[in-house]
């Protein structure tokens, strides 16, 4: 036990993970020490994000950018985190929606638990990394395109050189060469 900075009398605890991490947690006498509520639903955000993603397009990308936000630097902890990422893929598709709700409260508390082992200033860092994340994740799963049309989650640059026609998405027919002259009679 030791005294922390509020004065609160505290003691730390070291758990061992299934992977055989050591994960460090400080607990005051009363209870857990609680991340603040931006970061507790940052966590949520997470988890809901995981679950969502999983099943997508967008997935392979993501658990990768994830496990490395996981993993802080460390491959060890990288890889176990893809493994873990790759288990709750299988289980979605083996699950049904009560599978859902389940892993991403699982992976909320994944998200707090990494936050609250985090000093300050890794805590911010981590926060505003894990924010990115997300809203590139949100931005990725938020762009749609109907059958013959383009989905762009940023810029989209379409350019024609040399008497030729660019077009992200074409309707009909084109025609290179002069406009034909309108009839007298439309004006």
């Amino acid at each position: 036990m030791f005294l922390g900075e509020s004065g609160c009398l505290l003691r730390r605890l070291v758990l061992r993970s299934e992977d055989g991490l050591v994960q460090g947690r400080v607990d005051g006498v009363m209870g857990v020490r609680m991340l603040a509520e931006s970061l507790m639903a940052l966590a949520a955000a997470g988890g809901s994000a995981v679950v969502q993603a999983a099943t997508t397009d967008a997935w392979a990308g993501f658990r990768v950018r994830l496990a490395r936000w996981f993993g802080r630097g460390n491959e060890r902890r990288e890889q176990v985190q893809l493994e873990r990422l790759d288990r709750t893929l299988a289980e979605l598709t083996a699950g049904g929606g009560a599978e859902r709700e389940l892993l991403a409260r699982e992976w909320r508390t994944r998200f707090e638990e990494l936050l609250e082992d985090l000093d300050d200033s890794e805590r911010e860092v981590a926060a505003a990394e894990l924010g990115d994340l997300l809203e590139e994740r949100a931005g990725a799963s938020g762009v749609s395109a109907r059958a013959g049309g383009v989905a762009a989650g940023r810029d989209i640059s379409v350019k024609a050189e040399g008497g030729s026609i660019a077009a992200a998405s074409l309707q009909g027919g084109a025609y290179i060469g002069h406009p034909p002259v309108p009839d007298p009679s439309q004006g």
